[in-house]
């Protein structure tokens, strides 16, 4: 599971903690800097990336395969791993897949140049329990679908064994 852990709420970081301990998923936070993990979370590890304009993006973008799962609220970010087949979710539990991420990659592009024209917009609002409690559904969802698309790549891989025996 791979988090895009800079704009990450705590709420999410903590249910993605909890996830990742529950079911030994190994989780990796990128961020520009330090980010605090539980003593208690020894699947879930923490890549500093230096500073810049979408270096964090990149690392996710290049080290993450097809199947894995990825937290992040940067709309590019997610067009790129939804293209790539990764389960992508944001941090208020909105899925990006193939049959929405153009619309809200057009959407996200149409308020950037609105607020580059100098009109001001209003954001998201803050993050509330209800946010929270939809992250967390996503994610379980997107992990059920993610086990469970891993033991049927298993399963066709050991039958392939048996076959070639």
């Amino acid at each position: 599971m791979w988090i895009d852990a800079d704009a990450a709420p705590r709420d999410v970081k903590e249910v993605v903690f909890r996830a990742a301990k529950r079911l030994s998923i190994d989780t990796i936070l990128v961020a520009n800097g330090p980010i605090q993990t539980p003593a208690n979370a020894t699947t879930v590890s923490t890549i500093i990336v230096r500073q810049g304009a979408n270096v964090a993006d990149q690392y996710i973008t290049d080290r993450s395969v097809p199947g894995d799962i990825a937290v992040t609220a940067d709309i590019p970010l997610a067009a790129l791993l939804v293209e790539k087949g990764l389960y992508v979710i944001d941090p208020r539990g909105d899925v990006f897949d193939c049959d929405n991420i153009k619309s809200r990659l057009a959407t996200r592009d149409f308020f950037e140049s609105v607020r580059s024209s100098g009109i001001q917009t209003a954001g998201a609002g803050p993050y509330s329990d209800q946010d929270k409690k939809a992250f967390a559904d996503s994610l379980d969802r997107a992990l059920a679908r993610a086990i469970a698309a891993e033991k049927r790549r298993l399963k066709v891989e050991e039958n392939s064994s048996a076959e070639g025996q």
